[in-house]
């Protein structure tokens, strides 16, 4: 087994292209990749503006909180 570390770009239609020498014997090969972005660490927000006023709650929503804490 062979663990490789690299650092590449993505492309701006989305997509990762690698081409990396490996000591490994020709045939098939079982690849992982794990990813994650050089940005800031932080995930997007999603913005909930667009929800306001959409949203309608029928019922009592302290019973209900009341209703949830008791299953805990």
């Amino acid at each position: 087994m062979q663990t490789l570390k690299l650092d590449t770009e993505i492309s701006p239609d989305g997509h990762l292209r690698l081409d990396v020498a490996t000591q490994l014997s020709p045939g098939k090969a079982e690849v992982v990749i794990v990813a994650s972005s050089a940005g800031n660490g932080r995930a997007p927000c999603y913005d909930f503006s667009d929800l306001a006023g959409r949203l309608r709650w029928q019922g009592d929503a302290v019973a209900e909180q009341r209703r949830l804490r008791d299953e805990w």
